[in-house]
């Protein structure tokens, strides 16, 4: 059996910080892959999971396309995530549980700086903050960055139809969009305004029959999205969702889309490349998130966070443009970059 330390020495991670307050209903892991490039920057986030290796797994994997990520960003700022195991019982005391996840960041003295991320809200941050100050997304600062997000996603999609089809045009093209939440939606907004056709769906049939009805949009059943006829496929759910079944069902010439942790495993990858399909790795084309918390962690003007956000369409050029160079799937031409910019700085020192 691998043992957790065997986990490590393959991911690469520094550190890791199992967290438990009993009296405040509170269990949580912090990973910190790496801090090479500054403190681990990384969202908490909130969710029921199977069982606590299935939490491990979520939080090292987050974790470590953090580290890519915030590189490829250009962010001076390594990469962290936190997860929060929701215990089943309702309804949580939230003060009581971020208040403890609060003070268990603070013990890492800076290490890492956390911030919103599925399942919490700027509300969540403001507890965490009566804790510690490495916090940040708070309501009336960074706020939301879902909106950043979804503006990045655009601009990564844009970039990727530029690479395949020689052209930014999205209107009359097709996009199957998988996830109507905060960011889902604001990205099926803008692709609107493009004049792109929309084919939706979500676990909660409410909210995608609600993208609908506001943007002319169809509907397609969750477990069939992935599969439908469209240009585009723009996961924006949960990771994980381009597993074996997934990956040769698609119809899609182009994936890029706002969720972390697409593929379920690397070679998923390859096996989009092998088929044709233009995969947008996740670490580049969701980084308008980590980009809008530069406001808070080195005091950009909003000018500066939208003309990086804008920029994540040149970022997204470079790594396909990279990727056919070298004859490799997109996904690794993103890690090599990344992994250039962390050995750049280490040897500057």
């Amino acid at each position: 059996m691998k043992s957790v330390f065997d986990t490590l020495a393959v991911t690469g991670h520094e550190q890791v910080l199992f967290c438990a307050d009993e009296a405040a209903g509170y269990r949580g892991i912090i990973a910190i892959h790496s801090t090479a490039l500054g403190p681990a920057l990384g969202g908490t986030r909130l969710l029921r999971y199977t069982s606590d290796e299935d939490a491990l797994i979520d939080a090292l994997r987050l974790s470590r396309g953090m580290t890519y990520k915030n590189a490829l960003a250009g962010m001076n700022v390594g990469g962290g995530k936190a997860v929060v195991l929701h215990g089943g019982a309702e309804p949580l005391d939230r003060e009581r549980l971020f208040r403890a996840h609060g003070r268990f960041i603070e013990r890492l003295g800076g290490r890492f700086i956390t911030g919103e991320d599925v399942g919490t809200t700027p509300a969540d941050m403001e507890l965490i903050r009566r804790e510690t100050r490495h916090v940040k997304g708070l309501a009336g600062e960074g706020g939301d960055p879902s909106p950043w997000t979804a503006r990045g996603v655009l601009r990564a999609i844009q970039a990727a139809a530029r690479h395949r089809w020689g052209s930014d045009d999205l209107a009359g093209r097709t996009v199957a969009l998988q996830g109507c939440g905060s960011v889902g939606s604001r990205l099926a907004a803008g692709l609107h305004r493009l004049g792109a056709r929309l084919i939706v769906a979500d676990v909660d049939p409410e909210r995608a029959r609600h993208v609908a009805a506001e943007l002319g949009a169809a509907v397609a059943p969750p477990g069939e999205i992935a599969s439908v006829h469209a240009d585009i496929f723009a996961p924006c759910a949960l990771g994980g969702v381009l597993d074996d079944r997934a990956v040769q069902a698609l119809r899609a010439e182009i994936v890029a889309g706002a969720a972390n942790n697409q593929l379920l495993e690397p070679r998923h990858g390859d096996a989009l490349a092998a088929r044709g399909v233009l995969y947008v790795p996740d670490v580049v084309a969701n980084a308008g998130g980590v980009l809008s918390g530069g406001a808070d962690l080195f005091g950009w003007p909003r000018a500066e966070v939208e003309r990086r956000v804008h920029a994540i369409h040149d970022t997204v050029l470079l790594v396909l443009e990279r990727a056919k160079a070298d004859g490799t799937p997109p996904h690794v031409a993103a890690e090599r970059l990344a992994e250039q910019r962390l050995r750049e700085r280490a040897a500057a020192g």
